[in-house]
């Protein structure tokens, strides 16, 4: 179904918490695929209304106020916070105590009415009187095996009211424990969305221009020229238009592609300068078929494991390559690899697996139409510590003040 978007809405920002639909799973686990609701969108100006809303620029009736989102490329950093302290912030920090990344949250100095009660990786290291009488009521989380401590912790201190995550996927601490509790959860979305949107351009220049063979020729010292594709004209199409999604969008127009986005839910007011069609749920196969490059960008929930299946690899063109910045298990992998080594589709840059690290007799090491990196496309020499830091001088002075927190996450949905 096509939709005429009316000219009063534009959005900033396209990785808004997404209405409730149909689950993934009924979407793509069936026999047929419903008709997918599908919206052109035009190319209309959009305003970052400071850190705290997204706000229509030109609505006849009123301003749609969004939940609030970080993003660092168009956000920039709250120098000062004003206003009256109303609570104060006593952090618990489950984390490795030797990680340097977090140095700024151990070290300080912390914002105003924010103390940090103890650092640790296990409820033994919480469990004394000195911090059961302080009443913790922030847990700020970055170890990698936080999943059933941080459960633990919410039950040792029922005082608990936020936690926040130095990630900006949930999966690591994802549980019914965590997204059963009234605390509210945020993450580190918007951090890291640069730099993999960087990835998924030079991906695409990889296949496009057979950066492969060029290594080939000069190893060989092989002056041999071969014809290339131009990426300009092509089209990218991003399953999981959020954050991620929306920055390799903004540089995939730039490059002169066609964009087509999917999202679990479209808001009737959608409208991106960056994205030429969007997709629900059930567009994946068309998406698919449509594109020449697809980027997966989607967070990993229990809807999203094995989404990109067999069934769906069978859609895609055969010259299609396959981009993954988002989790391992969103792509059946054991099929991934019969599609690659079949030649069903032409090939995959992966920077992240189903398991880490890649075991050594995968199959994945030793196809040559795939460009694999080790989980650290987002790893610039910085990016932990700015995560650290947004927690800090973002959030920290916020919650002290009862200001909205910003990057909620959706526990019901899982990002």
């Amino acid at each position: 179904m096509h939709m005429n978007i009316p000219a009063c809405y534009s959005f900033a920002i396209a990785s808004l918490a997404p209405l409730q639909l149909r689950s993934a799973a009924t979407a793509f686990r069936s026999v047929s695929y419903p008709s997918p609701r599908v919206v052109p969108t035009s190319l209309r100006p959009s305003v970052c209304v400071g850190n705290n809303s997204l706000i229509s620029n030109n609505s006849p009736t009123t301003s749609l106020r969004m939940m609030s989102y970080w993003n660092r490329e168009t956000c920039q950093p709250t120098s000062q916070y004003e206003g009256e302290i109303t609570r104060e912030a006593r952090i618990l920090a489950l984390c490795d105590p030797h990680d340097a990344y977090n140095k700024p949250l151990y070290d300080g100095p912390l914002p105003e009415g924010s103390k940090l009660l103890a650092v640790g990786s296990t409820l033994a290291d919480f469990d004394n009187e000195s911090i059961i009488d302080q009443d913790p009521n922030v847990i700020f989380v970055s170890h990698p095996n936080a999943r059933g401590p941080l459960v633990e912790l919410l039950n040792k201190f029922p005082s608990v009211e936020w936690v926040h995550t130095r990630s900006a996927g949930v999966d690591f601490i994802a549980s019914d424990g965590l997204f059963s509790s009234p605390v509210q959860l945020t993450n580190a979305k918007g951090m890291f969305s640069s730099t993999l949107a960087e990835y998924c351009m030079m991906a695409c220049a990889y296949f496009a221009k057979d950066l492969p063979r060029l290594m080939r020729q000069k190893n060989d010292v092989n002056w041999e020229q071969y014809p290339v594709l131009e990426i300009r004209g092509a089209t990218l199409g991003v399953v999981g238009f959020g954050d991620i999604g929306r920055s390799s969008a903004k540089l995939a127009k730039a490059y002169g592609m066609k964009v087509l986005g999917l999202k679990r839910s479209i808001p009737e007011s959608f409208s991106d300068p960056y994205c030429d069609e969007i997709y629900d749920m059930n567009g994946l196969v068309e998406l698919v078929q449509k594109s020449d490059y697809i980027l997966i960008a989607t967070p990993l929930t229990e809807q999203t494991r094995g989404l990109i299946s067999k069934k769906v690899l069978l859609h895609c063109k055969k010259t299609a390559v396959i981009i993954n910045v988002g989790r391992g298990p969103i792509i059946d992998e054991e099929a991934l690899i019969e599609a690659l080594a079949n030649g069903d589709i032409k090939g995959a840059g992966l920077d992240v697996m189903t398991v880490e690290p890649l075991p050594k007799d995968s199959q994945l090491w030793k196809l040559d139409n795939v460009l694999l990196s080790p989980h650290n496309m987002d790893m610039t020499l910085s990016f932990m510590q700015e995560s650290t830091e947004f927690f800090i001088n973002e959030n920290l002075p916020r919650y002290v003040r009862g200001i909205e927190l910003l990057n909620p996450v959706d526990k019901s949905a899982g990002y």
